[in-house]
């Protein structure tokens, strides 16, 4: 059974870091290798401005009776910042509970247009929902190429 979804709170940033953590490290091992994991999730520790920049956007938390099993983070105007879930739940339909909450919110704020940069898993999973990939991209993570896509979706009433 899926776990509900519910509004993020400030005490749950240090279990939404362990899930990125996990996500980047763990999930993502069949699309990165190993220097671009630990380049992309090189933090052990939770950044000190985490719960408050999480609090800042529209972020939705899953959890299940292990603790958090994934997140899903937009900001007011519509970049989806942060799309993660615990590798125990990949591929089980979590993302698709979080992105309908994180989409309903977006389209109640008014929001027209919402982007992303996504890394491959990403890519698949908001291509399924029909967004565009608008073009591939490059970034460098401490030191360390890792390529992603530039994506969005047009939003209709």
């Amino acid at each position: 059974m899926i776990p509900a979804v519910r509004p993020y709170r400030r005490e749950d940033a240090p279990a939404v870091h362990a899930v990125f953590r996990a996500a980047v490290r763990e999930g993502a091992a069949t699309r990165y290798d190993a220097a671009q994991r630990m380049a992309w999730a090189a933090q052990d520790e939770m950044p000190e401005s985490w719960p408050d920049w999480l609090a800042g956007m529209d972020t939705q938390v899953a959890e299940d009776e292990a603790g958090v099993a994934g997140f899903m983070a937009a900001t007011q105007e519509g970049y989806l910042d942060m799309a993660f879930v615990h590798p125990r739940w990949m591929g089980k339909g979590l993302a698709q509970t979080l992105y309908s909450v994180i989409l309903a919110n977006a389209r109640a704020r008014g929001v027209t247009r919402m982007t992303s940069h996504a890394s491959h898993f990403a890519r698949a999973f908001l291509a399924r929902n029909g967004w565009q990939v608008d073009h591939p991209e490059t970034v460098t993570r401490n030191g360390v190429a890792i390529e992603r896509f530039a994506m969005s979706l047009e939003l209709t009433a």
